[in-house]
């Protein structure tokens, strides 16, 4: 498979454990001591680093820290809004498009170079 392939796939995987450890503290353990969120969060986000080194070690092979970095984000905002809205019932807001718009310009100007 392709390794920009399997570096995507891999920080998708990443970015679901990374959005959870981030965010789901906030709904589930509101109630608990900042310190117990923490550590369980901290648990969650290993699994975040198990994905997420391989993804970036590979993807390296086939693209440049920038590229990667660009990736990332633009997979951290797809992960990110559906959590947002599904999982923590935040309404959807025209500033997830927007935000996704100057994402794609990032894309173009990280990438152009490369499919040229």
């Amino acid at each position: 498979m392709n390794p920009i392939m399997i570096s995507i796939l891999l920080l998708i995987c990443s970015n679901v454990f990374m959005t959870f450890a981030w965010y789901a503290h906030l709904k589930e353990l509101n109630d608990k001591p900042w310190i117990i969120a923490a550590l369980i969060s901290w648990g969650i986000a290993l699994f975040e680093y198990l994905l997420q080194v391989p993804a970036n070690r590979i993807g390296y092979t086939a693209l440049s820290v920038g590229q990667l970095k660009i990736m990332q984000e633009v997979i951290t905002l797809s992960v990110f809004v559906p959590f947002s809205i599904f999982y923590m019932k935040e309404p959807l807001k025209l500033d997830y498009l927007w935000a996704a718009l100057c994402l794609m310009g990032a894309v173009f100007f990280m990438f152009r170079g490369k499919f040229a």
